[in-house]
């Protein structure tokens, strides 16, 4: 077996292969494009089969498609967890393609998840979604701008971008350059907002064959935006052996400091996966008012720990019920909510729903 690793870079890569008994079979520079990668294939003995590394990082994809199609069986390397590269004093290009090698071949890189390329290119497009969500608001607090700096208050309740709000900003007549800078807004606004909803159109197209997600809209508070996403970066629930594993995963267990018998909780801990994090957060506040059983869970800790540590405890107990109805392929039923002066199970709240229909 050889044991190949490439320390990616934009324009230019390093590779270092080491054989079983650790003779280097190739260590030098290439091009990070498909003709660099297939050198290093070319230079090295045919007889023998290959396993290489990449660490993930910015565009790894590319790479590791790369490796794929030229029959590399490439795995992807956890960065924050390799410490022996993060730890180093001297840390170069060589060096750290021939430790990644070393660790390769001893068994011992740790791995990350990589999910198949349609999942890839559906992350991709559901992300492009949240991208222009985030344009439209930046949009939207500019013209708030505009509106507040020429002393204009916006119609009561009405929204300032709907029907009635957007008739009122288009009959507004302001002085230069805010009357050019408000038409201009608006029309921006326009243009990403058709944007948007022909990419939501996309995504219902392509991930309507995704049996994750009407399990998880079926959650208060999800939704079908949020759906996507969880089912999305969840890939499949069958690598998580626990529910307790899925809420680590999404970064929603607080950090633990103990010392000399005496145990403090901080934040939440920070190594994890940012958007399912994101996803139970926002799914949290909306079942917190939604449903009846998240709203007095919420509002039990609210009282002790306040409102942010108890939001987050309600998105832990959602990214649990949701780990036992995808595990069990079922959708949420809601129960009332019974308070034990131990603390309630989520897999007790998850004990009445109903099976999906085949």
């Amino acid at each position: 077996m050889i044991h190949l690793a490439i320390d990616h870079g934009k324009k230019v890569s390093h590779a270092a292969a080491l054989s079983d008994a650790g003779e280097v079979l190739f260590d030098q520079e290439i091009l990070s494009t498909l003709g660099g990668f297939a050198s290093i294939k070319e230079a090295l003995p045919s007889n023998e089969p290959i396993q290489s590394i990449v660490e993930a990082g910015w565009n790894w994809g590319k790479v590791f498609d790369g490796l794929e199609d030229l029959g590399l069986n490439p795995k992807l390397s956890n960065p924050t967890k390799s410490r022996f590269i993060a730890e180093s004093f001297t840390k170069t290009d060589p060096i750290d393609a021939t430790t990644h090698a070393i660790m390769l071949k001893a068994g011992i890189t740790p791995l990350v998840h990589v999910p198949g390329k349609l999942t890839r290119d559906h992350k991709n497009l559901l992300r492009h979604r949240f991208w222009l969500v985030r344009i439209s608001v930046m949009i939207k607090n500019r013209v708030h701008s505009i509106l507040d700096r020429n002393h204009l208050q916006p119609p009561a309740r009405s929204d300032l971008f709907g029907t009635h709000g957007r008739a009122w900003m288009n009959a507004l007549t302001l002085r230069e350059p805010d009357n050019k800078l408000l038409k201009a807004h608006l029309e921006l606004f326009d243009i990403i907002r058709d944007d948007t909803r022909e990419t939501e159109k996309w995504l219902g197209t392509a991930l309507k064959d995704n049996k994750m997600i009407p399990i998880l809209e079926s959650l208060p508070g999800v939704g079908k935006i949020f759906g996507a996403l969880i089912a999305l970066e969840i890939d499949t629930i069958h690598r998580f052996s626990s529910a307790s594993k899925l809420a680590t995963y999404s970064g929603l267990v607080p950090s633990t400091y103990s010392s000399s018998g005496k145990t403090f909780h901080g934040r939440m801990i920070a190594a994890s996966n940012r958007h399912l994090r994101f996803a139970y957060i926002e799914a949290a506040w909306n079942a917190s008012r939604v449903s009846p059983y998240f709203h007095a869970f919420y509002e039990r800790l609210k009282e002790r720990k306040g409102a942010c540590k108890a939001i987050g405890a309600v998105g832990r107990r959602l990214c649990e019920i949701s780990y036992f109805c995808l595990k069990a392929n079922r959708v949420y039923e809601e129960r009332p909510y019974r308070y034990k002066r131990s603390l309630e199970p989520a897999q007790e709240q998850f004990g009445r729903v109903a099976l999906i229909s085949e």
